[in-house]
């Protein structure tokens, strides 16, 4: 494992090959974050002689040191302080103090009066970790006293763990002088169904969204509030919309976005989240309605509103019950089950292939299902069969390397041929997509290896 590492750190300075190909060789500065994960997963410590190198990779990679640094360890901060280019490993650690245990009553509590800001930010997310009550608690003691853009970083904190327990704390915070701080603690409040402010939100969005039983058939009809008034700015509706927005839009869409998810059944005479997102919206507002629906899922983590929303997932982008954003399927896909998800996004590969896929690949849990992976490496082919390039899909293929479970290289391997091109065929695009193929069996087989290293330790 220690030489694998050595290698691994050894190919992040190696350079790019030569006009441009990236040729049939893994790309190691890929394989070293998940190297470094499973390691520290394992239980691994960092090598003293590695550390060096170690730090100047974290120092060329910002999205690297959060692995790096976990590996590196206290030994690691302790030789970013000899090192000015390394000083970026301090900033984060609060000058590389450990923190104290989190039930250590008395060592939190000096920490929490005295410590640097982000040593206190580390020590809050630890306590609150451990005892989300404990957490509150250390922070409703000096809440008074802290400064504004502290008190926002703070109260984010209280996401983890959240819960009807901290309702008191934030009903408080939304009378705060910070308007960005009142903005968060009401939509930490809106992801609490039974909250005060949820029941405010649900009465206000109920009066703007009703059904409609006149016209001939069932629709939903709205009425978009015409003001945006005091108790509404109270509890974290932002009067001023962004540029291009209209005001009513804007004021409907938050309170809809805030109203609990359950106040809709009882609104629209029982019917379920799917029945309700089926039904046809008067007046061109079904955009501003489902699109509120979908970031209160989001944030309600509402598996069922969710699936609503999203829609069969070989429907038709533009014609989809919900959504057709694909930012937002990849928001509703982060709240369902992972096998569940990763399921959805195989059918729709499946269905409409890979030029739209890359955002929703995004979020399936790593290594991707035996379906998932399945529907990848067959849409690969139908591409490379229709005669295009493979940078044409360098995002996924990226992500392939990464993801893919390396029992799909035997799948894999009978793609890694030279195949007779067509003649309607893209000039040597066989060629690179058999060199693809070769490099993402041999990153797999080399992923293998590394985890079968870490794990004979």
């Amino acid at each position: 494992a220690r030489r694998r590492l050595a290698r691994l750190l050894a190919g992040r300075a190696a350079p790019a090959p030569s006009g441009g190909r990236r040729g049939a060789a893994p790309d190691l500065t890929e394989l070293l974050p998940q190297w470094l994960t499973a390691a520290h997963e394992r239980g691994y410590r960092a090598p003293a002689a590695a550390l060096p190198a170690l730090l100047d990779a974290a120092r060329a990679r910002t999205d690297l040191r959060p692995q790096a640094l976990a590996f590196a360890g206290p030994r690691g901060l302790w030789l970013a302080r000899l090192n000015a280019e390394w000083k970026f490993a301090l900033r984060g650690s609060g000058g590389g103090g450990s923190l104290p245990d989190p039930g250590d009553a008395e060592a939190v509590a000096a920490l929490w009066e005295e410590g640097l800001f982000a040593e206190r930010v580390a020590l809050l997310a630890a306590v609150r970790a451990r005892d989300p009550a404990a957490g509150r608690g250390l922070l409703a003691a000096t809440w008074g006293a802290e400064r504004a853009e502290d008190r926002l970083m703070f109260l984010d904190s209280l996401r983890a763990g959240l819960s009807d327990a901290d309702e008191e704390f934030l009903e408080a915070a939304l009378s705060d002088r910070s308007r960005n701080v009142r903005a968060t603690a009401a939509e930490l409040l809106s992801a609490l169904p039974g909250s005060a402010l949820a029941a405010r939100m649900a009465e206000r969005a109920a009066s703007c969204v009703s059904l409609d039983r006149t016209q001939g058939e069932t629709a939903i009809v709205v009425e978009a509030p015409h003001e945006c008034d005091a108790g509404m700015q109270h509890d974290g509706v932002t009067a001023t919309p962004p540029t291009g927005r209209g005001e009513r839009s804007w004021w409907l869409g938050q309170l809809v976005e805030a109203a609990p998810l359950h106040c809709w059944p009882a609104r629209f005479a029982g019917r379920g989240p799917e029945e309700i997102v089926a039904l046809p919206v008067a007046d061109d507002w079904q955009g501003e309605l489902h699109a509120a629906w979908c970031r209160a899922a989001v944030r309600q983590r509402d598996a069922d509103w969710s699936r609503a929303l999203l829609g069969p997932p070989a429907a038709p982008q533009a014609t989809g019950p919900g959504t057709s954003s694909l930012a937002e399927r990849a928001q509703l896909l982060s709240t369902l089950p992972a096998e569940e998800r990763a399921g959805w996004v195989a059918s729709f590969i499946a269905a409409h292939g890979l030029s739209e896929a890359f955002q929703l690949l995004g979020v399936c849990a790593v290594p991707w299902s035996a379906p998932l992976g399945g529907a990848v490496v067959d849409a690969l082919d139908i591409a490379r069969d229709a005669g295009s390039y493979p940078w044409s899909f360098s995002g996924v293929m990226g992500l392939a390397e990464r993801c893919l479970a390396p029992a799909a290289v035997p799948q894999l391997a009978a793609l890694t041929t030279l195949p007779d091109e067509e003649e309607d065929a893209s000039p040597g695009a066989g060629g690179y997509w058999s060199e693809a193929f070769q490099r993402l069996v041999a990153t797999l087989e080399l992923r293998a290896a590394m985890h079968a290293e870490l794990a004979d330790g």
